[in-house]
């Protein structure tokens, strides 16, 4: 499937590209730019790149996923090629948005195993809306049960599904290993390991993706799509240039949401090199810049000519789906661990967030120490709460709950796609807990030993789900789930969890107590772990809450010494991560969030046992 792409007559940029890299998560596209990087001959001899060097931001290490859309730009040949590489998970949707907006084509990444997968729809479905030209690439095809043919075929029918024309259908295909740096346009040749280096890819991206429309000589036009910070420049717009040029020094206007007009100099100009800004004295329509200087603007408003002034369509963006309540910490232990605990600074801290997070919506809770924070899903707000807790903010987080809104007269809620794959005979057990929760079985398939499950579901049958699934398939299923639309409303979902253990007393947990109540369910907690009143310490096995009094110590007989406790052997408690907490609450409870520890908690710390 190939189609040559026509550069339209009056391009001004023949030899720019500008590409958004798009996937699924963990199909290889930060792993792919790095091939790039190491071929491109942008960097020194002696010069380490770093394992997926796009992925700067820690927790994307750790998480092995792209938060932030990263741009760069790589040479080939005579061209230069704009690279923004997005992330994968629809929580970020706002990232993904912002960032087709400023190319002409992309890449579509798929494992030559798993195929398209909910991500990929996603993003794909913006792209296909925005008409950019697509390559695909088969990735990964270097794998064990690789089977490019039914990766594609599986391709085809989701542009079909999500309404692709038949210039949109046309698509050339590239067949690839990112981590060998390798590719090739012959299946027989990807398959067979006779693949050069990405020479291949490199050319079908000049051939098939037009160079940048946009007329130099006309006014400016630049729209804002990204923002970053410096601490001696402040803060940094970057966006395509779509009309016109810009110079360092010269006046620009600000075109506000509002409607005003603002006029700011232009005190550093910077394009993109690798990984790296580079100053530069001019830079013209269809390249991707940074500029500083101006100091009041969002993302979605236009630089324009001050004196022509003309803004851009604002971006749109999706709404949120899911939305929790933060406020200042109230337990006993508050203060202890944070080194910003106020409201006002947990305020500052979140409407700052507001400013580059296009996704995120902050307004005034019910109290003056509450703010209601919506997002795009459950990642989305908790790499927030990771983020604010790495950078010293403590505070405490309600259970998550969904968003509906009014369509056509009828309440509406978010639905998911959602895709598991587990063992076989851990299939049945899945798929009832999820009809339970009121998923819809669209389509299940068995191969190798393991089954891959698709569903519809209303993102309220998966709050708390992911943690019951990892326990259901004893850490051995994978899923994923992506925002797919706003359907009617489907009355009460049956979702089920044990009672917790509460503390009932302040003070140090001890091996004695533990092990005397050890009978009555799963602890979260273990000896010396400080404990307060209405503190949840565990799971009961039953359906009810229990207080339970873990700080109670052993009596000191002539027969008996303080040593003893050491001998006594407890289970191995749960481990409380932020997922975790997010998943397991209830309404009536909090998740308590330091830059130390996470702790579950009842709203009303004066909790007495549950009827």
């Amino acid at each position: 499937m190939t189609s040559e792409t026509q550069t339209p007559p009056g391009i001004l940029n023949e030899k720019i590209r500008n590409i958004a890299i798009i996937a699924h998560v963990d199909h290889g596209k930060t792993t792919l730019v790095d091939s790039m990087f190491r071929q491109s001959g942008i960097l020194r001899e002696n010069e380490q790149l770093a394992e997926r060097a796009m992925d700067s931001h820690d927790l994307e290490r750790e998480r092995g996923i792209t938060i932030l859309a990263k741009n760069t730009a790589i040479p080939y040949g005579d061209y230069k090629v704009n690279i923004l590489d997005t992330p994968g998970h629809a929580d970020f949707s706002g990232e993904v948005e912002r960032v087709l907006t400023m190319v002409d084509g992309a890449l579509l990444i798929v494992d030559a195993v798993e195929g398209p997968m909910p991500q990929t729809r996603f993003v794909l479905r913006k792209a296909l809306e925005l008409g950019l030209t697509v390559v695909l690439v088969i990735n990964k095809v270097d794998r064990a049960a690789a089977d490019p043919s039914r990766a594609v075929d599986r391709v085809v029918d989701l542009f079909i599904e999500l309404g692709a024309d038949e210039h949109q259908l046309d698509f050339p295909i590239v067949y690839a290993s990112g981590l060998a740096g390798t590719s090739s346009l012959s299946e027989e040749d990807a398959l067979n390991n006779n693949m050069s280096d990405l020479s291949p890819l490199m050319e079908t991206i000049v051939k098939h993706i037009q160079a940048p429309p946009g007329d130099k000589e006309a006014p400016l036009q630049l729209q804002v799509s990204t923002l970053d910070y410096n601490d001696y420049l402040g803060r940094i717009v970057i966006g395509r240039i779509t009309r016109g040029a810009i110079r360092m020094g010269q006046m620009v206007g600000l075109f506000q949401r509002d409607g005003k007009l603002s006029q700011h100099r232009v005190t550093k100009l910077y394009g993109f090199q690798g990984l790296k800004r580079i100053e530069v004295e001019i830079a013209e329509a269809g390249d991707i810049v940074a500029v500083a200087g101006i100091p009041e603007v969002q993302i979605g408003e236009t630089l324009t000519d001050p004196a022509k002034p003309e803004a851009l369509p604002l971006i749109s963006i999706e709404e949120p789906t899911l939305k929790m309540t933060f406020s200042i910490n109230n337990s006993p232990l508050a203060g202890r661990e944070g080194k910003f605990v106020t409201s006002r600074q947990i305020k500052d801290r979140l409407w700052r967030e507001v400013k580059s997070n296009v996704s995120l919506r902050v307004e005034e809770g019910d109290t003056p120490d509450s703010f209601v924070v919506s997002g795009r899903g459950e990642l989305h707000l908790s790499i927030l709460i990771e983020t604010m807790r790495r950078e010293g903010y403590e505070f405490q987080v309600s259970k998550p709950e969904v968003l509906t809104k009014q369509v056509d007269g009828q309440l509406c809620e978010p639905f998911e796609d959602l895709i598991f794959d587990v063992p076989d005979e851990m299939t049945g057990s899945c798929i009832e807990k999820l009809c339970q929760r009121k998923g819809e079985l669209r389509h299940m398939e068995s191969t190798g030993g393991r089954t891959v499950v698709e569903f519809k579901i209303p993102s309220r049958g998966l709050l708390g789900f992911r943690s019951e699934f990892i326990r259901m398939t004893k850490g051995q299923g994978m899923m994923t789930h992506a925002f797919s639309e706003f359907l009617p409303w489907v009355g009460d979902i049956g979702t089920s969890r044990n009672g917790v253990l509460v503390a009932s007393e302040p003070g140090e947990a001890t091996s004695y107590a533990l092990k005397g109540v050890e009978d009555r369910g799963i602890f979260f907690i273990k000896p010396r772990t400080t404990v307060y009143k209405g503190m949840i310490i565990g799971e009961n096995n039953r359906s009810q809450d229990l207080v339970l009094n873990v700080c109670k110590t052993k009596k000191l007989t002539n027969m008996r010494s303080a040593g003893a406790d050491v001998l006594e052997v407890l289970q191995t408690p749960i481990e409380v991560t932020l997922e975790f907490g997010l998943d397991y609450i209830e309404q009536d409870e909090l998740m308590e969030v330091t830059p130390l520890n996470i702790r579950l908690r009842k709203e009303n710390l004066d909790f007495k046992r549950s009827t």
